[in-house]
C-alpha cells in the first residue's frame, strides 16, 4: 500500500509505456511542451470532463470527470467518463434502484494504436474503480476522435500485469529521481518533448537527421 503523498498520476502510465524518458521528463523534471496533438487532445478532454456531472438514460448512468485513486497501485487520476449499466452482477448506487456495472470510457483525439499505451491507461482506471467500489470490471471502451468509433477493451490478466509492472517501475524511478537515457525510435518525431529530449547540436544539424541516423543504426 502506498501513502497518498506518494501517489503518481495515472495519466502518466501512457507516457511511460510510450517512452519512459518522456514520462520522467514530464513527471520528474516537470518539462512539458505542447504540440498540435497535445492541444487537440486537451480540447477533447475539456469537452468531456464536466466533473461530477451525472446523466441518466434508461438503463445507463454516465458520470463524467470521476476522481479515482488506488492505495494498492499508488496512483490517482480522473476518468473521462464512467458508464454504469444496469446489471444484476453490478453494485448498488445511493439514490438509484437496482444494481449497476461500472464501465470506464476514455476519449482519445487520434486513432487506435498498435501499442498498449491507451488500453493500459484504461485498464489502470478500471483497477482503481475495482478497488474503490469493491467490484470486478471485465471491460471498458476507448473512443477515438479521428474514427469516431468505440473500441472495446478486455481487461485480461496479462494486461493487468503490464499495468502493475509499469507502475512499480514508475514508482522506483520517481523515488530515485532518475530520468532514463534517450533511445531514439520512430515515434520520437511526433513527441512534444523531442527538442528537449534529444541532443540538439549534432553535426547533422537537425533532429530529423539525428533520428534518421540513429534509426538506421538500429535496423
Amino acid at each position: 500500500m502506498y501513502n497518498e503523498d506518494n501517489y503518481l498520476q495515472l495519466s502518466g502510465l501512457q507516457h511511460y509505456l510510450f517512452c519512459p524518458r518522456q514520462w520522467a521528463l514530464i513527471h520528474i523534471e516537470n518539462q512539458w511542451q505542447e504540440n498540435l496533438r497535445t492541444v487537440d487532445g486537451a480540447f477533447m478532454h475539456s469537452n468531456v470532463h464536466q466533473e461530477g456531472s451525472v446523466e441518466k438514460r434508461k438503463d445507463k448512468l454516465t458520470v463524467r470527470g470521476m476522481r479515482i485513486a488506488s492505495p494498492d497501485l499508488g496512483v490517482s487520476g480522473q476518468c473521462d467518463a464512467v458508464e454504469f449499466l444496469r446489471d444484476e452482477k453490478g453494485i448498488s448506487l445511493p439514490g438509484y434502484e437496482g444494481r449497476w456495472m461500472p464501465v470506464p470510457v476514455e476519449y482519445k483525439h487520434g486513432s487506435p494504436k498498435e501499442d498498449l499505451c491507451d488500453v493500459a491507461q484504461l485498464c489502470g482506471q478500471a483497477m482503481c474503480l475495482e478497488e474503490m467500489l469493491c467490484c470486478s470490471i471485465e471491460a471498458g471502451a476507448l473512443y477515438y476522435g479521428e474514427t469516431r468509433r468505440r473500441q472495446a477493451v478486455a481487461f485480461t490478466p496479462e494486461l493487468r500485469q503490464t499495468v502493475r509492472e509499469a507502475l512499480a517501475r514508475m514508482h522506483e524511478l520517481y523515488a530515485r529521481g532518475h530520468t532514463p537515457s534517450a533511445k531514439p525510435k520512430k515515434g520520437c518525431n511526433a513527441c512534444s518533448l523531442k527538442d528537449i529530449c534529444l541532443p540538439r547540436l549534432q553535426k547533422s544539424g537537425t533532429v530529423a537527421a539525428y533520428l534518421k541516423k540513429n534509426l538506421e543504426d538500429t535496423l
